[in-house]
């Protein structure tokens, strides 16, 4: 049965992409803990982190860092957060997100009922700074995720 993670990447559902490669997508969280907060998630449906092939872990933490590199530069923030919880969906996930202070490391403490403005336009800024930072070919524009 497919995970809500596998129907997103298939465009079942709506996603808010910033990047795509063979391996894997990114996109933002509908329930941030600050703007920005983002995950990276394989294609394959893997159920958590120890299953995943080295390659296909190694290469999910390089996106992730590099996503964190984008979202430290344009959020200006500390530190960005990273998480592998898992318990609500069976597909592995990688979380990244700006951190100000260590209130926002409680992954608990989310932001329900965001609306769709501000998400877009976490995406948009998200996508811009991975741009910028010369990742132009991995970032997904605004829409459905292209096959």
């Amino acid at each position: 049965m497919a995970t809500v993670f596998s129907k997103i990447i298939a465009g079942e559902i709506p996603g808010r992409f910033v990047w795509a490669d063979d391996v894997c997508v990114a996109f933002l969280t509908i329930e941030p803990i600050t703007d920005g907060h983002c995950m990276v998630v394989p294609r394959e449906e893997i159920e958590q982190w120890t299953d995943a092939s080295e390659q296909t872990w190694a290469h999910l933490t390089s996106v992730a860092r590099t996503i964190a590199l984008a979202q430290q530069a344009e959020w200006e923030c500390p530190r960005v957060g990273l998480l592998l919880e898992g318990f609500l969906v069976d597909h592995l996930h990688v979380h990244t997100w700006p951190a100000f202070s260590p209130e926002d490391f409680d992954p608990h403490a989310t932001k329900t009922d965001v609306p769709a403005e501000e998400l877009d336009a976490a995406a948009q800024r998200l996508r811009q700074r991975l741009r910028a930072m010369g990742h132009a070919e991995r970032v997904v524009p605004a829409g459905p995720l292209a096959r």
